[in-house]
């Protein structure tokens, strides 16, 4: 487990652009934290980091947004799957290609691959944010002690 503290918004980019330039094809990060933590806005410069031009927003009322970039890049926010039991395809999303980001992963606990990197976002004040990161797995480790 690794405590990144984070003072301002242009800090949280920071982190989230480094997070996207190192990391490869069939990753997967799960996002946990309050409303207004940072989740979408740590997303978006990932997602700038692989090249992604397009908006990149909050999919809470699709579920499931996909953007193309160096990497395609999966952004699922399961805040609206709780108690759903149905077979939403997540599996083919998790192992395609692409990197893909969870947000409120609780909710779909029991479909996420074992692997992945896990970020929990707590929010201190209104500029500054704790990243805990937990890398599960040995790629996942790795990234961990890069950042």
């Amino acid at each position: 487990m690794k405590e990144i503290k984070v003072y301002s918004l242009e800090e949280t980019q920071e982190l989230g652009n480094k997070l996207g330039s190192i990391i490869n094809s069939n990753f997967i990060i799960t996002l946990t934290g309050d409303l207004g933590a940072g989740k979408t806005t740590f997303t978006k410069a990932i997602g700038k980091s692989l090249g992604i031009k397009k908006t990149i927003n909050s999919p809470t009322f699709t579920i499931l947004k996909s953007y193309y970039g160096k990497l395609p890049l999966h952004h699922i926010d399961a805040y609206r799957l709780e108690g759903i039991t149905q077979d939403l395809g997540f599996e083919e999303i998790f192992d395609d290609e692409a990197v893909t980001i969870v947000e409120w992963p609780v909710f779909i606990e029991d479909l996420l691959p074992k692997d992945r990197l896990e970020i929990e976002i707590k929010r201190i004040s209104d500029n500054e944010r704790l990243f805990i990161l937990r890398g599960v797995g040995k790629k996942y480790e790795e990234i961990e002690r890069m950042l």
